[in-house]
């Protein structure tokens, strides 16, 4: 799961993004409103953070602008504001959800998960591909009624060869759903994630391989 994080409060932003990568979420940090167009632009992301005051823009602005260009990508904004007038007109505005500073990174995390559970994203909540599961909610793989446990990066690696299984996937398509902005990608990393993956698969019994496409990325489909 890849989360957008547009916070120009350098202090919450490095709690935030830490908490979230512990849950296995990629998070890409931005502080402005015209690195958040640039980051969302693409639409590369699962879920929105977004702060309401920005140094370049009043966050719902910029959210107005997304609705009106016909991004869905769920939102939920930040602010220091809790009055209900000001809950109200972010909600009305297009935001999914409304947080107000200051909070528990828990409550954050609970509600990225209800939004994520709403209609338009159950649709795609547990994906199967042969006898492998995967819960893009709670983030759980499991081969059979089994538990495969993998560190983050595998887990990110196998939700995205499971969301595109029969296809082949570029590599730096796999790079960008993987790695964040931030990150510090070594030339052989994702093949490493990807080796070590295929072994676990292959030890849990798991009906699926993941096939090496030279020079172009990865194909994961069902075992014949």
């Amino acid at each position: 799961m890849r989360i957008l994080l547009v916070e120009d409060e350098l202090e919450m932003a490095g709690a935030l993004t830490a908490a979230l990568a512990r849950r296995d979420m990629v998070v890409d940090h931005v502080t402005t409103a015209a690195q958040a167009r640039e980051a969302a632009r693409d639409d590369l992301h699962d879920a929105i953070v977004l702060d309401r005051q920005l140094p370049d823009g009043e966050g719902l602005a910029l959210l107005a602008k997304w609705r009106a260009e016909g991004k869905s990508t769920p939102v939920i904004v930040l602010t220091a504001r809790g009055e209900l007038d000001d809950r109200l007109a972010g909600l009305e505005g297009g935001a999914d959800d409304y947080l107000a500073k200051p909070f528990a990174v828990e409550e954050l995390l609970a509600r990225l998960r209800a939004i994520l559970r709403r209609p338009a994203a159950l649709q795609t909540a547990v994906i199967r591909v042969g006898n492998i599961y995967f819960n893009t909610i709670h983030r759980e793989a499991t081969v059979g009624a089994a538990a495969l446990t993998l560190p983050r990066r595998e887990l990110l690696v196998l939700e995205t060869l499971l969301r595109r299984q029969g296809r082949t996937v570029l590599r730096e398509a796999l790079e960008e759903a993987v790695y964040g902005f931030a990150d510090a990608v070594q030339s052989n990393a994702l093949d490493t994630h990807v080796s070590r993956l295929r072994r676990k698969l292959d030890g849990a019994g798991a009906g699926v391989e993941i096939h090496t496409i030279r020079g172009v990325g990865y194909l994961l489909r069902q075992r014949p």
